[in-house]
């Protein structure tokens, strides 16, 4: 196994990762906008909406419930086909490897809203000015600063894996195919390039540019914006509006509270697409061993342990 430290330390390393971070980002947003102009003058075909919403949501629970809730925190066991489909859809959103993902986000937890965190809103400074600093940094800013969450320390049950660890080896394959794949479809049902380029722009590049903002937007939004029901360490916050395109990740304080929780739903009304997901999966035997949170059991941070108190709304 490659050492990632000593790869992102040298030169040549830190720019190829550079290189790539800024094609991940920056393509899908240029597919996007190709899409948009072809919209607007030509319309959008019905196999441009079903691709789209398809692989929008196969990718963000592949994200959510997949390199999130079950390879970031084990939240649950799961079948060897239900875990290749959830890590290799995640994979798909191009927003790295499942061993760099849960890496990354196990790194969150652990200094969240603090120094060491990868991604928080609240290390930039005070006043309007730190803090839009601070959302832009913890929404896509902090992707061009690339710091490598040792692995070792991390996510070393994840290195000893080697289902997993063959799936992370083929996270470029599972890229193409996720934007190759609509593009393939729409090809053969409409008989037509007009239809594959569809594909290619709505369900593949498109796709992954709404995907990556509804995931990078809980991260930012959701430590700034929300209702915190529970008193926990960081400032992270429930988004109501955010629950739908973030397909239930939005619940983000419920999920620092309980982190371990294959649900994030802790009211009748809290929407969770990902929670229901693994509600039916675990009915089908598909997965197992699943972990719910239990709200009596949350125990309150003492408030001279809190980070400084973020804006309400």
């Amino acid at each position: 196994m490659r050492n990632e430290a000593a790869y992102l330390a040298n030169p040549e390393g830190s720019r190829l990762i550079r290189a790539i971070t800024h094609l991940v980002v920056w393509l899908p947003a240029a597919g996007a906008l190709a899409g948009l102009g072809l919209a607007l003058t030509r319309g959008v075909s019905g196999y441009a909406w079903v691709s789209l919403l398809v692989m929008y949501v196969l990718t963000v629970t592949g994200v959510e419930l997949g390199l999130h809730r079950y390879v970031s925190h084990h939240a649950f066991r799961a079948h060897p086909v239900v875990e290749f489909f959830l890590v290799t859809f995640g994979s798909m959103a191009a927003q790295g490897g499942p061993l760099y993902w849960a890496s990354t986000h196990r790194r969150h937890h652990a200094f969240s809203d603090r120094p060491g965190d990868p991604h928080s809103p609240h290390l930039s400074g005070g006043g309007p000015r730190g803090c839009l600093t601070g959302m832009l940094h913890a929404h896509m800013g902090w992707l061009f600063q690339p710091v490598h969450s040792d692995w070792l320390r991390y996510v070393p049950d994840l290195i000893k894996d080697s289902r997993l660890f063959t799936l992370h080896r083929l996270y470029f394959l599972w890229i193409a195919l996720g934007v190759l794949l609509p593009a393939a479809v729409g090809l053969i049902w409409t008989q037509s390039l007009y239809g594959a380029l569809e594909g290619l722009l709505w369900g593949g590049l498109g796709r992954i540019f709404l995907v990556h903002h509804a995931v990078w937007g809980v991260n930012s939004l959701c430590h700034v914006f929300g209702s915190r029901p529970f008193a926990t360490r960081e400032q992270s916050r429930n988004l109501a509006w955010m629950a739908l395109p973030s397909l239930g990740g939005a619940w983000h304080n419920n999920h620092h509270a309980f982190p371990r929780t294959a649900d994030n739903r802790l009211r009748w009304w809290q929407f969770d697409f990902c929670g229901m997901v693994a509600r039916i999966l675990e009915r089908t035997g598909l997965i197992r061993d699943v972990h719910y949170a239990d709200p009596e059991s949350f125990v309150a941070v003492p408030s001279s342990q809190k980070p400084p108190v973020a804006m309400e709304g």
